[in-house]
């Protein structure tokens, strides 16, 4: 399974204002787990940058002035997310700005919607957690990912961090390793996922080993299920 977890930085809040995308930074997840391929491109938006803008992210005009327009890095970009999955906190801004230009290409192509499937980090979010914050900063409080690099937006670092908040919120059993060995080395089959960034504050792991009795009990229900059924999974692998 290939996913790519994006995020955008753009000139303003507004596509009907002719707002522009500034940043996109990208992060490339095989398996649930970092392949060390990221996606990172400023862009020239060719219009000035709304104060409230430039004050989140801190990225200036003069910054951009001799970046690459969107129509000169659109290749690059469809090469490197086309038939993933794209994962993005709030998905309809980002995916809003991404088609806004697309729009804007001398190339008749699609919407972005038509070369990757969309997860929306946000809503699932939202169901996970009704009621209360779930911006990135909330999110990395509760589930205890290092944000602390965030003075300001980022695309690429927001995209990083996005990545594991994601693959916390979607579960799994987690390898807590803040410095990653990129690559597949433990094979596909592992069901472990590796952070990039975890909080030094986040408490240790608590292992509850099994009792003897917890074990008859379990082989007991196990034996029981077999006899139901005329067979058992977990028997039969020796679990």
């Amino acid at each position: 399974m290939r996913q790519i977890v994006l995020d955008t930085e753009t000139t303003g809040l507004e596509i009907s204002q002719n707002h522009r995308i500034i940043e996109i930074g990208a992060v490339e997840l095989v398996n649930r787990k970092f392949t060390g391929k990221n996606f990172h491109r400023y862009i020239n938006p060719e219009r000035e940058i709304d104060e409230g803008a430039m004050a989140v992210h801190g990225i200036s005009s003069e910054f951009l002035a001799d970046k690459p327009t969107f129509q000169l890095i659109a290749k690059e970009l469809f090469d490197f997310i086309d038939a993933s999955e794209l994962v993005i906190h709030n998905a309809p801004f980002d995916v809003g700005f991404l088609n806004h230009e697309i729009a804007k290409l001398r190339e008749n192509l699609a919407p972005i919607e038509t070369r990757c499937r969309i997860f929306d980090t946000l809503a699932m979010a939202r169901r996970l957690h009704p009621g209360q914050r779930n911006n990135l900063d909330a999110l990395c409080k509760r589930y205890s990912v290092d944000n602390s690099q965030r003075e300001l937006h980022g695309a690429l670092l927001d995209a990083e961090i996005l990545a594991d908040v994601y693959l916390l919120m979607s579960g799994g059993q987690v390898d807590m390793n803040i410095n990653p060995t990129f690559g597949n080395d433990r094979g596909a089959s592992d069901a472990k996922i590796t952070l990039s960034r975890i909080s030094s504050d986040r408490p240790e792991l608590c292992i509850i080993a099994v009792t003897k009795d917890e074990k008859i009990l379990h082989d007991k229900k196990l034996e029981n299920l077999r006899s139901l059924s005329g067979k058992c999974l977990w028997l039969d692998l020796g679990i």
